[in-house]
């Protein structure tokens, strides 16, 4: 019964989320969401990347959720690359206009901020309708901020934010028993 490769049936599910990521509302009807399908050998650098940076900055769990993506034959990353602000003013991000927010040195941590947070609302709309159709496809999923990391500092993207999700199609949901 374990047998049967499910790997093109998940690609074909990422394209069905890609297009969900890709169609959810956004501000001001401005889309700034990039997305990359990551499957074979890319798979294998991403989990490389996820136990190394484990291992150098000393945080906890990379390494188990490493495991869980050498499981998965794909994993999707949506993220924000250069997302310029929604032109508000609101104050959200921390800075008094957009203006303010795009002027200000961008950070160098795990990601680059600051950011519009009316961008990363997008993006997390864009995940959830990701995940969702995923849900609605059967498929076991689960957003990974860890990913997101191991995926920038292997340059597997070049973008300021991502968030990955890994999908699995087992008898039993791998990312329920972490």
């Amino acid at each position: 019964m374990g047998d049967y490769d499910y790997s093109l049936h998940l690609l074909e599910v990422t394209r069905m989320m890609e297009l969900a990521a890709r169609t959810a509302p956004k501000t001001k009807g401005e889309d700034h969401i990039n997305i990359k399908v990551i499957s074979g050998v890319q798979i294998e650098k991403l989990v490389g990347a996820m136990i190394e940076y484990g291992k150098q900055s000393g945080r906890a769990n990379f390494d188990r959720d490493a495991a869980g993506v050498k499981r998965c034959p794909v994993v999707m990353v949506i993220g924000l690359k250069e997302a310029k602000p929604g032109g508000l003013n609101c104050g959200a991000c921390g800075y008094d206009s957009c203006a303010g927010l795009e002027e200000a040195a961008r950070a160098k941590g795990d990601f680059k901020g600051p950011i519009c947070a009316f961008r990363l609302l997008d993006m997390g709309i864009a995940l959830g309708s990701a995940v969702k159709t995923a849900q609605i496809l059967n498929v076991d999923n689960r957003i990974m901020y860890r990913i997101g990391v191991a995926a920038r500092k292997a340059g597997i993207i070049d973008w300021d934010y991502a968030m990955g999700i890994p999908l699995s199609a087992t008898g039993k949901n791998i990312f329920f028993d972490r």
